[in-house]
């Protein structure tokens, strides 16, 4: 006695219509009339938007099962179909693979994005306008580097590597501070803010002390009101 696997059998094309509606689709493939195919085919696509009610929210969800029809075939299937027959190049296109970027960064992080920013100041010909540029970079290249090293930063360091990124074309004027960057730290139980850091256990215990300091004093009192002279 054989038995017969999956592991054994065509590769299922559209998994989700299952092996029934493929083996139906290659018999109708083997019937000799048309009449007869598309008799068939008719009741297969009945079935097949039967199984899979979501393509009912689909535009022309009609047209699609027609096209899966096709592929479930191999594009075999002769029959009279109420649409055009899709083209076994279009279903199986392959997309031209995307070139990976080969770009070296200087500083990685300040990123590709801030020598962009840099190229674009240095072709800009208004000195007022070039200046608000300039500090603008100068702005966000302290917050990248604050961001990525979670340390703070002297101006004098993001002025040099602007003066380095731009080849000595961009210089801040004198006298300009840079935007004030704060370094937040993530570890549990320290605020933001100024101020101590908490204690919930502590907090948690004297509560729980107090709570049951009172409710001992109140049975306390339930028991002298209660009690009875002899």
């Amino acid at each position: 006695m054989t038995f017969d696997y999956n592991s054994t059998r065509d590769k299922l094309i559209l998994a989700e219509y299952g092996r029934n509606v493929q083996n139906m689709v290659a018999y109708i493939c083997t019937l000799p009339t048309k009449e007869e195919r598309n008799r068939h085919a008719q009741v297969v696509i009945d079935l097949m938007g039967f199984l899979n009610p979501h393509l009912r929210d689909v535009t022309d969800f009609k047209h699609k099962l027609w096209d899966h029809l096709h592929i479930i075939s191999d594009f075999k299937i002769d029959v009279d179909s109420p649409y055009p027959k899709p083209s076994q190049d279009a279903i199986h296109f392959k997309p031209e693979p995307l070139g990976y970027p080969q770009q070296r960064i200087k500083f990685k992080h300040y990123g590709k994005t801030v020598e962009i920013m840099i190229e674009k100041a240095k072709k800009v010909e208004d000195e007022p306008r070039r200046q608000q540029m300039i500090q603008s970079i100068a702005n966000f290249m302290k917050m990248a580097y604050v961001t990525w090293n979670k340390d703070t930063v002297a101006d004098e360091t993001i002025i040099n590597d602007l003066r380095e990124l731009s080849n000595g074309e961009l210089i801040l004027q004198e006298n300009v501070s840079l935007s004030k960057v704060e370094v937040r730290s993530n570890a549990p139980g320290v605020r933001q803010k100024s101020g101590m850091p908490t204690n919930n256990n502590n907090n948690n215990n004297k509560n729980r002390q107090n709570s049951n300091a009172g409710r001992n004093n109140n049975m306390g009192n339930r028991g002298k009101s209660n009690g009875k002279r002899y």
